[in-house]
């Protein structure tokens, strides 16, 4: 009989644990970074050093949704230089288009994992379709905030020439960016 009474409280427990939960994106743990050609030469690597946004996730299914706001301004090459290049006018215009963005759902994957952000990629004024694949996926209690808090490595590639950013193209830059974004979330209160 005792055994009997336990049931709801063990559904009402696995509903619980079943449902989505808001996270929110710890910037300083994630940072989205590329790279690109410069002129068959060799590839520049930067980040962004400043982001923000959110991550609904069901861990029992793996659905849910991703939005990640990426401010162009805190772009970094490890070359003041070229920072200062990428900002201004001839690229990312940051005073016209001061952030990026990528807004995406979870899709396919098993075990609560999905195998794909299906979304889109917002730069330069336009947005285009892009689809990142997720290379891991892994949540455990926070040590220290004891929440939820889970981390993913995901990827994807675009061409800048279709968000308008065609620098360099006549001396033989590839249009072609690698995009990557490791995140980690806290989930909220």
């Amino acid at each position: 009989m005792k055994s009997l009474l336990l049931i709801p409280a063990l559904l009402s427990f696995c509903a619980a644990q079943a449902a989505p939960a808001t996270y929110e994106i710890d910037p300083t743990h994630t940072y989205p970074s590329f790279e690109a050609d410069h002129m068959g030469l060799s590839y520049w690597r930067g980040k962004l050093n400043k982001n923000a946004g959110t991550i609904v996730y069901d861990k029992a299914t793996g659905a849910g949704s991703v939005e990640v706001k990426m401010d162009l301004a805190s772009i970094d090459f490890g070359l003041d230089a070229m920072n200062a290049w990428a900002k201004g006018k001839d690229f990312f215009n940051v005073d016209k288009n001061p952030t990026a963005s990528f807004k995406g759902r979870f899709e396919g994957g098993s075990n609560g994992v999905p195998a794909q952000v299906v979304g889109e990629l917002t730069l330069n004024g336009k947005t285009k379709p892009m689809t990142l694949t997720v290379h891991q996926l892994k949540c455990m209690p926070h040590p220290m905030l004891k929440r939820d808090y889970c981390g993913a490595d995901a990827s994807g590639s675009f061409s800048r020439e279709d968000f308008g950013l065609t620098a360099g193209k006549d001396w033989g830059f590839k249009m072609d960016v690698n995009l990557r974004i490791q995140v980690e979330a806290v989930a909220k209160e």
